[in-house]
């Protein structure tokens, strides 16, 4: 039987994964910070750099197991080839969109927006995705039919192990889940802001510091992924940590980019 609060934990993490990026772009609206050129931009972005140019990398590079590299057992390249791909291909990526796609949305509401956009979009991929599948296998699982349908089709030891995973996450992942969503976003736009005023400066530098930051948020999960460090509160203390400054920052940057010009 599924416990009913995993349920619930699977119905949170969509809830909040998918009200975090509506609400802002709400906000936004309200605060006449939203551009929807840029906003549709970040969306294509995330989803050409990272759902398809990474995603593609990652299958020549990363073994099946998801913990280590093809073709090496080293942790230490593990973790550094899965904390700087994200970073090189998405901050690239918005430096892409910058530069050549949005030559004239050069102000603080287009980094906001793209950053919504991209975070958004990825809140929605994840988290909501995520969820609506964990309660459509729980549904299969409490039914009967996943062993009737599903678990035929699937290569030994792999049925067994989405039933463990769903019968036994508890509520409490599936609300941390849906927070890394939001967490990242406010990241997401920080970083877009950040990308957005070396472009405006013509300083790549900028696209560097974006790329160094990102790599460093990421060492934490990938460690969490290589299972060098199993305390999945540590690794989201982290991220928290970097949703704060990444926050602290995003309202920094207003004054900094109404007050100057293009570089």
């Amino acid at each position: 039987m599924i416990n009913s609060l995993s349920i619930a934990g699977m119905a949170a993490q969509l809830v909040i994964s998918l009200l975090v990026p509506l609400g802002l772009l709400i906000y936004f609206h309200k605060k006449k910070w939203l551009s929807w050129k840029p906003l549709g931009v970040g969306i294509l972005i995330f989803l050409l750099f990272s759902q398809v140019l990474e995603k593609a990398l990652h299958v020549v590079m990363i073994d099946p197991s998801g913990t280590s590299l093809k073709w090496t057992d080293s942790v230490a390249l593990f973790v550094l080839y899965a904390a700087l791909a994200a970073g090189v291909f998405e901050e690239v990526g918005r430096y892409v969109g910058f530069r050549w796609m949005l030559k004239k949305h050069h102000e603080y509401k287009d980094g906001l927006s793209f950053g919504l956009g991209h975070g958004g979009i990825e809140a929605i991929l994840i988290g909501v995705f995520g969820a609506v599948n964990a309660l459509v296998l729980a549904s299969l699982i409490q039914s009967g039919m996943f062993d009737k349908t599903i678990a035929p089709t699937l290569p030994d030891g792999q049925a067994e192990l989405i039933k463990d995973q769903i019968l036994h996450t508890p509520f409490a992942m599936y609300i941390l889940g849906g927070l890394e969503r939001a967490l990242a976003l406010v990241f997401h736009i920080a970083m877009s802001l950040l990308v957005l005023l070396g472009v405006r400066k013509r300083n790549f530098r900028y696209v560097i510091y974006a790329i160094l930051l990102h790599a460093l948020m990421d060492t934490a999960p990938a460690l969490y992924q290589a299972h060098v460090v199993t305390n999945v509160w540590l690794i989201e203390a982290v991220i928290f940590l970097f949703a704060v400054a990444a926050f602290l920052f995003t309202r920094r940057m207003k004054e900094t980019f109404e007050g100057g010009g293009e570089g």
